[in-house]
Order: C-alpha cells, then sequence, then structure tokens
C-alpha cells in the first residue's frame, strides 16, 4: 500500500498551495496529491475568461511548471478520486480501490458543478465551466459552429461566460431566476450596473425567468421557460454555484452541514485532518464571526498557509480580509471585504463614466468595497476594511478625497 506524510487531496489552488506552503515552511517529509483532473495543478479563474476567449493558451494558466512538482518531491495522482477515508486506519480509499495511508490529510477538493435540476439537463451542449474539460467542450462546439448560446444563472461565472461568448460573436440569452444578477453577493447598484452593461453589449438579460426544462432530442436546441416561451440554443451554460465535495469527509465523521467545519487552524473535527478552499465552513471575522464558506482564489491560497503552518509547528490563525475579482469586457471589478449584511451604500465616482465604487457599510462601519475601473480604491478600501472605520459619508462619497486619508 502506498503512502505519504502528507496527502493533500484535490489540484487546485487550495491543494497546489498547501503543497508550496508545506515546502516554504520546511517540511521535509512525503507529500502525495490526489487530483481527479487530468493535468497537472491549474488556475481557475481564465477557464471562463481568457481561455474561454482563445486568448491565453493553457500552458500560461499552470500554476506552477509541470516540473516544479517533480522538483519539490510532490507526487501527483492524477484521474483518481478519493471515495472514502478511514480516519482509524488514516488511509484514504481511492476509486480504483486501492489504499493510500497517511500522516496528515488535507482536504482541498474544492465542489461540483450543482447541476440543473430539470430536465434534459444532461443533454449534449449543456455545459458547467468547472474543469479544463468543461471548457475544451464548449470551445469545440463554438469551433463547429455553435452561435446561439443560452447562460443560466446570473452570478459571476455566468457573466464572465456571457461576456465571452458574445466577444466570440454568439447570441447570448442570460436568464437568472432572482430579480437581478449577483443578488447573492452584491448590492443593487453593481446589479443594475452589470444588467445595463450587458444589455449594452447585446446580451438578452431576462430577470426572474424560470427553467421549465432544456429542448432537445440527441443534442441540446433551446431552454424551455415557465411562461411557455422556448429560447432557441446550439449550447447551454449553467452557473448556479457548486456543492462542496465534501462527501467521504462527512461520511467518515466529520462535522459539517454546508461544506465540512474547520476551526481557526484549518483544522476538522477528526484527528489529524484539515480542509481548506470553496469547501471549509469558517467562522470568518470579516462577516461577523458567522460560518461561511468563501468561494474564492483568496480564500484557498490562505487557508492552505494556515494549514500548511499548523502542521509545521507554527499555528497562526485564519484571518485574512477576503477579496475576489471579475473581469468582464473592459471592466475590472475588484471587491474586499463582505457586504451580506450591510445596511447602507455609498456611491463612489459615476457609473457612466465606467469608474466607480459602491462602499458597504454596517452601523457606519465599513465592511465592503465593489471597485469597478478603480485600482486606488480598491487597494487603499482595504485599509478601511480592516480597520472597520467610520468615515465621514460626504467624503466617502467624494472621488476627489483619497480613502487612505479616511482610515
Amino acid at each position: 500500500m502506498q503512502s505519504a506524510d502528507i496527502v493533500i487531496v484535490g489540484t487546485g489552488h487550495g491543494g497546489a498551495q498547501a503543497a508550496i506552503a508545506l515546502r516554504q515552511n520546511g517540511f521535509a517529509g512525503s507529500i502525495a496529491m490526489i487530483g481527479r483532473d487530468r493535468e497537472p495543478p491549474y488556475e481557475r479563474p481564465p477557464l471562463s475568461k481568457e481561455y474561454l476567449a482563445g486568448e491565453k493558451p493553457f500552458e500560461r494558466i499552470y500554476i506552477r511548471p509541470p516540473q516544479f512538482w517533480t522538483d519539490k518531491d510532490v507526487a501527483l495522482r492524477l484521474r483518481t478520486s478519493v471515495v472514502a477515508i478511514d480516519p482509524q486506519a488514516r488511509e484514504v480509499v481511492l476509486s480504483d480501490e486501492s489504499r493510500m495511508a497517511y500522516g496528515k490529510l488535507v482536504w482541498a477538493a474544492g465542489g461540483d458543478p450543482r447541476r440543473l435540476d430539470r430536465p434534459g439537463a444532461d443533454l449534449p451542449g449543456v455545459h458547467s465551466v468547472r474543469n479544463r474539460g468543461d471548457v475544451d467542450r464548449m470551445m469545440a462546439e463554438l469551433e463547429a459552429g455553435a452561435r446561439r448560446a443560452v447562460v443560466i444563472g446570473g452570478g459571476y461565472i455566468g457573466l464572465e461566460a456571457a461576456a465571452v461568448l458574445r466577444k466570440v460573436g454568439c447570441e447570448v440569452t442570460l436568464l437568472e431566476a432572482l430579480p437581478r444578477v449577483l443578488a447573492r453577493v452584491a448590492g443593487e447598484e453593481l446589479s443594475r450596473f452589470y444588467e445595463a452593461e450587458h444589455r449594452r453589449q447585446g446580451v438578452d438579460v431576462r430577470l426572474e425567468a424560470a427553467v421549465e426544462r432544456i429542448v432537445g432530442e440527441d443534442k441540446v436546441t433551446g431552454v424551455a421557460l415557465n411562461g411557455g416561451e422556448t429560447i432557441p440554443a446550439d449550447l447551454v451554460v449553467v452557473g448556479i454555484g457548486i456543492v462542496p465535495s465534501v462527501g467521504p469527509l462527512i461520511a467518515a465523521g466529520a462535522a459539517g452541514a454546508n461544506g465540512v467545519d474547520v476551526d481557526e487552524f484549518c483544522r476538522t473535527s477528526l484527528d489529524d485532518v484539515y480542509a481548506i478552499g470553496d469547501c471549509a465552513a469558517h467562522a470568518n471575522p470579516y462577516a461577523g464571526g458567522a460560518v461561511i464558506r468563501l468561494e474564492s482564489v483568496q480564500n484557498a491560497n490562505d487557508m492552505a498557509n494556515v494549514a500548511a503552518r499548523s502542521i509545521c509547528g507554527e499555528a497562526r490563525p485564519y484571518n485574512a480580509v477576503p477579496w475576489f475579482w471579475s473581469n468582464q469586457y473592459d471592466l475590472r471589478l475588484q471587491t474586499v471585504g463582505l457586504s451580506l449584511d450591510h445596511d447602507e451604500t455609498v456611491l463612489r465616482g459615476d457609473p457612466d463614466a465606467r469608474k466607480f465604487s459602491v462602499v458597504y457599510l454596517s452601523e457606519g462601519r465599513v465592511i465592503a468595497l465593489d471597485c469597478v475601473n478603480a485600482t486606488k480604491d480598491y487597494a487603499q478600501g482595504r485599509k478601511l476594511v480592516e480597520a472597520g472605520a467610520r468615515p465621514d459619508r460626504e467624503a466617502l462619497a467624494d472621488p476627489e478625497i483619497s480613502l487612505k486619508a479616511l482610515v
């Protein structure tokens, strides 16, 4: 039976950074990284942006060159899943029915795209955007002549996919079940701005649109809505969130409901088992201590560093400021903090000028900023979030006043 001192499950950002950080922190034992993907670790955000648009070849989105893992003595076990964990024996059961023993286990398996629970959702031509294979299949259909696209879901993945599909010449309809796009992650000012921008770019944005079924026999030909309309489609992109991949952990007795619960050092309730990234539910200080999951590269990397330091005997609690980004058309959105519990917003700048920020406050305290083409606001606003600053509203709304002057 194979064994490793540290077994890392998942080859995304979190898993890759965990291996890197272990070596950076002086860990000299054996490390094995197990992943379902066929490729060595690569960046996921470009999949729905530069890679799908054909602007960046795959070789340029590797997290590290493939040879790096050999040089750092990190064993890669690709095209392999962990299907069960035996915490007493300290073993994982792999999809080929073999077993691997571990000293410590780092679970960085992320999540699987949430399936559209409608008839026809399994038809060829219905896509998610989670790995290279997903996007390669979309690109092949585009090269074969697909030109009518329906995107289901108005979150970041759906909006980014819609922007790229417009860029490559598709007719695009975007369907969002809620009354506005980005409803779960941003305020109304930002939602309305992006709705208007996508419409200006030629996207048919439909709000409060309920999908009844996907139409087609051997391949998708359309999307039927509850009201009776059928929208013709050569391809469909479903971007309605993810389901955390934690089944084996929960079956082994780990605590968790929405993901797997971890403490401030990323430890699960199982001995010597850590969890990081999209699947790890943690009490976040920037969410008022609420237990949440964060689906971001920042969170995956920072949790990986916390877990690695803890394993190496230098435990420091997770206390990273959340940040995110999204590129759509010529708009760069940068977000810092979490706007979940805001009770007030301040608009800074002019959306018509395509350069502005939305500042989110809770009881007068700055908790988050969404910055569109406003990198300086993003960089300086981070200090406001970290400090829990309570700036004057008029000064906050004046783009001529530097945010760093308000800390």
